[in-house]
């Protein structure tokens, strides 16, 4: 029962959190310059510098005030700020509904639901691969501590932490995609899909899938080995050394059963601490590795929206991310009532 009242309540609390996230992006984005306004007049005003070289200042000057009135309109920036916001979340469904603004015919919610599943499909699988080789590595490293394999392992993982992922981006480009002249032209150099002249099977297109996400996948999961490796093996080194193994262990069970039936268990509520956050990068995607390998996907397309001024894409996009973000830490607490029903959600 107080498990149920504390999640309850977090899905309360859930809902000023939101609002409070997206309330100050929603303000910023109406009061810093260079909105979407300014970025139409730069554009009308290039053209009319091509079109109408002839015209005087004080023309251009007042057709620009008289299309900025009507922009602003258009865009809804006249009303309240609070009315704006109101809009915004309740009539178009936290932004989902309104109209891009770099592409007029196509809403929001069409933009993102065009790149979700690419990302989804990226995100999936680097999460995926995370857990199931780090958590087996950081086991295999905490019951070999200080041995050759542990300090193998670690010199490869720390490695592999340090290269930044633009860099280790362009270096899996250059070394497999032949980008580079003698070098090895293994997997294809960008893009999700290949070209095929007659429709493929379903077995044909799942291997060219992983084929073009190899590289980009590698990329993703990179970054996250080192430290939830050693998050995994420390985290069960402590439970090894704790009384309560030992005190198993003094009543006649063997090592590996106090170690997989008793320490293992507690030794995962560390690694499910990272879940929540883990669960938002499968929508959110990577803006660096998408750019890279020309993957349409929401990283990218978070990106050009916040580059574009396209703020109507950008604020849903803000939108979703902290809804996947607030129901991630909520699903870590869930959780951790299953891994140790010792805890006291009631005292939280």
């Amino acid at each position: 029962m107080n498990q149920i009242q504390y999640i309850l309540r977090r899905l309360v609390l859930a809902v000023p959190t939101f609002v409070g996230i997206t309330l100050v992006c929603f303000a910023l984005t109406r009061f810093l310059p260079g909105g979407p306004v300014e970025m139409r007049l730069i554009r009308m005003r290039g053209g009319d510098r091509q079109s109408e070289a002839g015209a005087t200042a004080a023309v251009a000057h007042q057709v620009t005030e008289e299309y900025r009135r009507e922009l602003e309109e258009q865009f809804g920036f006249r009303d309240p700020i609070w009315k704006q916001y109101w809009n915004w979340l309740v009539v178009n469904r936290m932004g989902l509904r309104l109209a891009s603004y770099d592409y007029p015919n196509r809403t929001a919610w069409e933009l993102i639901k065009s790149r979700l599943p690419v990302s989804i499909s990226f995100g999936l699988a680097a999460f995926l691969l995370t857990y199931l080789v780090c958590i087996p590595l950081g086991i295999a490293k905490a019951l070999r501590h200080r041995g050759t394999f542990d300090a193998v392992s670690s010199v490869v993982v720390f490695t592999a932490y340090s290269v930044p992922s633009f860099a280790l981006a362009m270096l899996l480009k250059t070394l497999f995609c032949g980008t580079v002249e003698g070098f090895w032209d293994l997997f294809p150099i960008g893009g999700v899909a290949s070209d095929f002249d007659v429709p493929p099977s379903l077995w044909t297109a799942f291997l060219d899938r992983l084929w073009h996400m190899a590289l980009p996948v590698a990329c993703y999961v990179a970054g996250s080995f080192a430290m939830l490796t050693l998050l995994m093996k420390n985290s069960l080194l402590d439970q090894i050394s704790a009384d309560y193994v030992r005190t198993v262990i003094a009543k006649g069970a063997t090592r590996r059963r106090a170690i997989w039936c008793h320490a293992f268990r507690n030794a995962l509520i560390p690694v499910a601490t990272g879940f929540g956050s883990m669960i938002s990068l499968l929508f959110a995607g990577s803006i660096i590795v998408e750019t890279i390998f020309e993957i349409p996907g929401m990283g990218r397309l978070g990106w050009d929206a916040l580059v574009g001024r396209d703020y109507a894409v950008f604020l849903a996009l803000l939108a979703l991310t902290s809804v996947f973000q607030l129901a991630g830490n909520l699903i870590s607490d869930c959780l951790y009532m299953l891994i140790d029903p010792r805890i006291d959600f009631a005292r939280r």
